[in-house]
């Protein structure tokens, strides 16, 4: 297949309060143990990889109190600090994990707050860009958790705020009670269920940002629509799915995450990769 170039120009910025990151990014989840819980089998690697994301000009970092917990927040700051100029780092509140594999949703405010503060401090971060309500709680008033990171972002320790997995009417909802400036949910080739919160975002200016971007089962497997095109352009799966992500909006922000390098370098290399519209239909109908 041979060595493919990165060039995360050519994927185009979003801006995101005051900061134009380019549209593929990295998420730090992977960076966890199995589970998403406690730390990395290597953490020499995990380190190597977060050095190399900002090496090959990845300006947009994903993660949250949640993966380790905090594992994954101090293995950026042990890699990263102090970070370049003009890197942003998204993380989320609001997803509490009391087990491996295990998740609960906590919306409390005086939570949300505790948990803001404390990725500040484990960040060494003055102020968080973008920070994302991990999920709506549902036994708490939206526009008392949404209120609360409100306060926050006018105290200055929040930039911009986001979501994760929502519905078109919980994002209008919430943006009757804050700016909302990306949405963070699951989507991909193969599991387009948020297509209409895609094409809002799309038409109201907001970031999306799609995690699990990469097409898995039937799409992706031998004689798949995606396994074709990679062969034909040269390509692996990873990368194609990855570049049908990036043309398919211009608010997409896919954030590949991996606990290696190699295969960090690989997914980067989705930002050459060139689909025809033939392609880009063939894909989408497969």
């Amino acid at each position: 297949m041979g060595c493919m170039s990165i060039s995360l120009e050519s994927t185009g910025t979003f801006t995101i309060g005051d900061k134009a990151v380019h549209r593929l990014g990295f998420g730090a989840m992977s960076l966890t143990g199995p589970g998403v819980w406690g730390p990395p089998r290597d953490h020499e690697e995990a380190l190597r990889v977060l050095c190399r994301v900002v090496d090959l000009g990845v300006d947009l970092i994903d993660t949250a109190d949640s993966y380790g917990p905090y594992v994954s927040e101090e293995l950026i700051r042990e890699a990263l600090h102090p970070y370049p100029e003009g890197l942003l780092i998204a993380t989320k509140a609001g997803f509490v994990r009391p087990g491996p594999g295990r998740w609960v949703p906590v919306g409390r405010p005086a939570y949300l707050r505790q948990e803001v503060e404390m990725s500040l401090r484990r960040l060494g971060l003055e102020r968080i860009d973008l920070l994302q309500l991990h999920r709506i709680d549902p036994e708490v008033p939206l526009e008392d958790q949404l209120g609360e990171l409100k306060a926050l972002q006018e105290e200055g320790k929040i930039g911009s705020i986001g979501l994760s997995e929502v519905s078109v009417d919980e994002l209008e909802r919430s943006r009757g009670i804050v700016e909302i400036a990306t949405v963070q949910n699951r989507y991909s080739l193969t599991n387009r269920v948020s297509e209409g919160v895609l094409r809002h975002c799309e038409r109201q200016g907001i970031g999306f940002i799609p995690y699990s971007p990469i097409a898995k089962g039937a799409l992706a497997a031998p004689g798949s629509p995606v396994e074709h095109v990679a062969k034909a352009i040269g390509a692996t799966s990873a990368q194609v799915s990855l570049a049908w992500l990036l043309a398919h909006s211009p608010v997409m922000m896919p954030i590949p995450g991996t606990s290696s390098v190699a295969h960090l370098e690989e997914n980067l290399a989705a930002s050459t990769v060139s689909l025809t519209d033939e392609q880009m239909s063939e894909l989408a109908s497969g």
